[in-house]
């Protein structure tokens, strides 16, 4: 049996695993409000609790925030976590912390084959694993891992590449960078634009350039609820001039920087494009945008279209992720 959790600031999700040949199987899983619990401590109490006899293996908790030298600080929330002290607090010899999308890009390694999109087939060859995986993940924030081959088996890496400087590829973005720059202090990071708060910026962007229109009709659904929601909407049903312009955009920056990390990797393995915007935007990403920005690469672009780009559809992945490094661990 392992003990599996996937850490974030709205909720924690706390799962237990049977192993049985080369699979596992869920026999028990619980979702928690993180924030009404003032330590992970006491919450993974509560769970055990639950669980009365269950002899754990070992552990992984996959966690928004840094890990470093077995510690992380959860990004918004007040929690503490430390490799030793939870598996004296399990009585395990192993307890593994990985950072979210670190956990994320090991359980891609395990989904099915109907749990991804591809949108770019590429040349993977027999063994699509065959090489370095790039995962690029854009939701709340924008999330960067690699899986490195090493043997036979994929090593997750994990990665804080969001925070880096964005790099504008085109006119137009370079005046987006300069909107940005002014706006946010100087320092316009991949995270600004490749996000749910990153669709709303080169939506006010491209409103304020003043050569498309706003709709007073979706101003208004921007003004009254999720302006990310809203804008994403719009340009799919392709009922708003510029939320459609938004969303081009938003996917040809996104397949720009997938194709940065695709070079920087050398991910003959594929590009495995995670998060929850990329299921709700699958139309958008496959209209051509996001695979052109991808290969436009100049001497590269023919390297670029032989790597397959997927999409992963199942949200569990964090949490499968940490499952199977507990096993690999145990």
């Amino acid at each position: 049996m392992f003990l599996a959790g996937d850490i974030g600031g709205t909720k924690t999700v706390l799962a237990l695993f049977e192993s049985s040949d080369k699979d596992l199987h869920c026999v028990r899983e619980e979702v928690y409000p993180s924030r009404d619990y003032k330590t992970f401590d006491h919450l993974l109490k509560v769970f055990l609790e639950s669980s009365p006899g269950q002899r754990i293996e070992s552990a992984c908790f996959g966690v928004a925030g840094a890990v470093v030298e077995g510690r992380s600080h959860a990004t918004n929330l007040n929690w503490d976590l430390e490799e030793g002290a939870l598996a004296k607090l399990l009585g395990v010899s192993r307890v593994k912390l990985l950072n979210d999308l670190e956990a994320a890009a090991y359980g891609m390694l395990f989904l099915k084959p109907e749990e991804m999109e591809v949108i770019q087939e590429g040349h993977p060859g027999p063994d699509q694993n065959r090489g370095n995986i790039a995962v690029i993940a854009a939701g709340t924030g924008l999330g960067e891992a690699m899986l490195y081959k090493e043997g036979d088996e994929h090593q997750p890496i994990a990665s804080e590449g969001g925070h880096a400087d964005f790099g504008p590829s085109s006119d137009l973005q370079l005046d987006l960078w300069k909107y940005l720059s002014a706006k946010f202090g100087g320092h316009v990071s991949w995270e600004r634009v490749l996000s749910g708060p990153g669709i709303h910026n080169l939506y006010l962007f491209l409103r304020d350039r003043g050569e498309i229109p706003e709709s007073p009709h979706v101003a208004e659904e921007i003004r009254t609820g999720d302006p990310n929601a809203a804008i994403t909407k719009h340009g799919l049903d392709e009922t708003d001039p510029l939320s459609e312009a938004a969303l081009d955009l938003f996917c040809s920056i996104y397949g720009s920087e997938a194709g940065n990390m695709a070079l920087r990797l050398v991910a003959f393995g594929g590009v495995i494009i995670g998060g929850g915007i990329a299921p709700k935007i699958l139309p958008a990403l496959k209209r051509g945008e996001f695979t052109r920005a991808f290969a436009a690469k100049g001497r590269m672009r023919s390297l670029l279209e032989q790597i397959e780009i997927r999409v992963a559809l199942n949200p569990r992945a964090p949490l499968i992720g940490a499952a199977h490094y507990a096993r690999r661990i145990g």
